[in-house]
């Protein structure tokens, strides 16, 4: 399955079906999950980084549980907007888990959602180092689908 645009992607979900949002990392993958509205995305939890096909198992779980119809995908580009190794290395991993899924699957700019959601950690919550590295990556998942799911509503 191909990589779609954001608004491609909106258009093959079925009525009030959900969205999954995923930042992937090298040691787990934030999931994230938008209500059936598609404006609202909240943090759903966290998968540990496995070999792809069990990942995809988990997260076709998850879309059957929620039904969910397709993926969204953060893609960290460089701060100039360049494709640099991550950032292909994450479109790789998003396109192999489409292909895997079989869910029609998006990639989303995340530039600094990572380090919007620590700052927001620390200084509105107080979080702890330890107690902030779980909360994160769900937090990065939700921050970065939530972007998407703005811009869908705003025409952009």
């Amino acid at each position: 399955m191909a990589i779609l645009g954001i608004r491609e992607l909106r258009e093959r979900l079925a009525r009030n079906q959900r969205l999954i949002g995923l930042d992937p990392g090298s040691r787990t993958i934030g999931v994230a999950l938008s209500d059936i509205g598609l404006s609202l995305a909240s943090p759903y939890g966290i998968l540990k980084r496995r070999r792809l096909r069990d990942n995809a198992a988990e997260l076709l779980a998850i879309a059957q549980t929620e039904d969910a119809g397709g993926i969204v995908v953060g893609l960290p580009l460089s701060m100039n907007g360049s494709l640099g190794p991550t950032a292909q290395a994450a479109r790789d991993w998003a396109q192999a888990l489409a292909d895997a899924t079989g869910l029609p699957t998006a990639l989303w700019d995340e530039r600094l959602s990572s380090a919007a959601v620590n700052r927001f950690l620390i200084e509105e919550v107080d979080l702890s180092r330890r107690k902030r590295a779980g909360a994160v990556d769900r937090a990065a998942a939700a921050w970065l689908l939530q972007s998407a799911l703005d811009a869908l509503r705003s025409g952009a």
